[in-house]
């Protein structure tokens, strides 16, 4: 803990009720929650919280002796509570919002205290959050919760964080119309612990340390830090690649509003699609044990759909405005982010997925390498003399055509047997993508393992059963250290 915030935890420790606002001078109980990440009470909060990091081992407890050389890890961590648990009641005026959450969350601290730091669970303080029924443009939320972060940290540690979520007005309308998804967040990271300070992205209540799962009311994304990202990215491998950006896909490097805005709009129709179609499978396929292919696919046609609606939003109110018609602003805005979802889903998906993270079981890179191939082979996409090119007027169809083959795989697939759906399914990735030389699935799978359990399938799909093509590879080189730059990105670094 630094030297400034010590001093801050001891006044709150000391005097909870009248610890003032380091920045101002102005007590906490009267601040408004757009200072509130620069409050002694948070930042004291935090530190208490990045402390208590050091003390706990992978499953959240804490140990009651370690190597640190500390002589009583608990007398330290009672300590540490005693602050999060004072910061929390100091910031709790703040968030009215959440109140029933934030008691609940200091009695689970309180109650893990005294149970001696055991595996902590905070079953209760998160069926108490309930974020998804105040989406409200720029309100913020105070979370705690010991937790892993995905993309990130696989430690149930002690996370704080501060967030604001983003819903504009056009967001409002299309998910009252056509694209319900009342448990869809979209929010902004204000500030945190070293958690997220990874590529982590999401905001998940099953990462929480809990004694049982309660139904799930929310899922958060934070299109912040996807907007930042995406930004950043295409930005280099545009100039790598010497593309020609679309004036939409340039406005958006510009401008992180534009950006995030962009993304929500992805993100609410693909969550949503994760459980609508024609679908072979329990949608919530993460819980199954499958070739990670079969991932890909699943992620792409959830991103392809909403590149698909987008289409079709485009052209539904792009028909209306030609045809004279007056636009409300609402619909304006829609027909805007529409045509930037489009280049959103491209770019992102070949530009970033593609090269993102290791080459073992790469579901999300494979997904981006299989786009990109996809445009490529039908003629849309040209890499012709070291540089990039897109045609765009004919793009649509082309990425609507794909979106098109993986439903048809979809719908078929609710006839055939799960081990024959998989064969179906590599046969439709390694129509456009070039299998590893070594792959068993490309030689074909020896009879006994086809007449063996799913099991042996999965156990001889390679780390790398799609190697990236020669193009990705020169890519991955150059895009190296941006890629590597982008964790913990935050929306004023991209």
């Amino acid at each position: 803990m630094s030297t400034a915030h010590a001093h801050n935890a001891k006044a709150i420790i000391g005097e909870p009720e009248v610890v003032e606002d380091g920045s101002n001078g102005s007590a906490l109980g009267s601040a408004s929650t757009a200072a509130v990440e620069d409050s002694a009470a948070w930042l004291a909060l935090k530190d208490a919280a990045i402390a208590l990091q050091g003390l706990q081992v992978k499953d959240g407890s804490v140990p009651p002796s370690t190597d640190s050389g500390i002589a009583d890890p608990h007398e330290v961590a009672r300590e540490r509570v005693a602050t999060i648990v004072a910061s929390m009641r100091l910031l709790a005026p703040v968030f009215p919002h959440d109140a029933e959450y934030l008691a609940a969350s200091i009695a689970d601290f309180e109650r893990w205290s005294a149970e001696g730091f055991g595996v902590p669970d905070f079953y209760d303080s998160l069926v108490a959050f309930q974020p998804q029924k105040n989406r409200v443009d720029g309100i913020r939320h105070l979370v705690v919760f010991p937790m892993y972060t995905q993309n990130g940290s696989q430690n149930r540690f002690v996370e704080a964080l501060i967030v604001e979520a983003i819903w504009p007005e056009f967001i409002s309308e299309l998910e009252a119309g056509d694209y319900g998804n009342k448990l869809f967040l979209s929010l902004r990271l204000v500030d945190f612990t070293p958690g997220y300070n990874t590529n982590s992205a999401v905001l998940f209540p099953e990462t929480v340390a809990m004694r049982e799962i309660p139904p799930f009311t929310w899922g958060a994304i934070f299109q912040d830090r996807e907007a930042a990202r995406f930004r950043r990215v295409v930005r280099a491998a545009s100039e790598i690649t010497r593309l020609d950006l679309p004036e939409g896909a340039a406005r958006m490097l510009e401008d992180q509003d534009l950006a995030e805005q962009t993304f929500v709009m992805w993100d609410i129709i693909h969550d949503r699609t994760h459980m609508r179609g024609d679908l072979p499978f329990d949608p919530f396929m993460i819980k199954q044990r499958m070739p990670y292919f079969l991932y890909s696919l699943e992620e792409l046609r959830c991103d392809l759909t909403a590149f698909r609606e987008s289409v079709r939003i485009q052209r539904g109110l792009g028909a209306r405005l030609e045809a004279g018609e007056q636009l409300t602003e609402v619909e304006a805005e829609t027909l805007e982010h529409a045509a930037l979802v489009q280049y959103a889903v491209i770019f992102d998906r070949i530009f970033r997925f593609a090269i993102t993270g290791s080459r073992v079981r790469n579901y999300d890179g494979v997904g981006g390498q299989l786009l990109f191939a996809w445009l490529h082979q039908r003629g849309v996409l040209h890499w012709t003399d070291t540089a990039l090119a897109f045609d765009w007027p004919e793009v649509p169809e082309a990425v609507v055509d794909l979106g098109d083959a993986i439903d048809e795989l979809y719908w078929r697939s609710i006839d055939r047997p799960k081990v024959a759906h998989w064969l179906a399914a590599y046969d439709l990735v390694r129509g456009t993508l070039t299998p590893n030389p070594a792959s068993a699935w490309a030689r074909g799978l020896p009879d006994d393992v086809l007449a063996g359990a799913p099991k042996g399938y999965t156990d001889a799909v390679l780390d790398d059963e799609f190697p990236l093509s020669m193009f990705f590879e020169a890519l991955e080189k150059k895009m190296r250290p941006v890629i590597e730059s982008t964790a913990g990105i935050r929306a004023s670094d991209g």
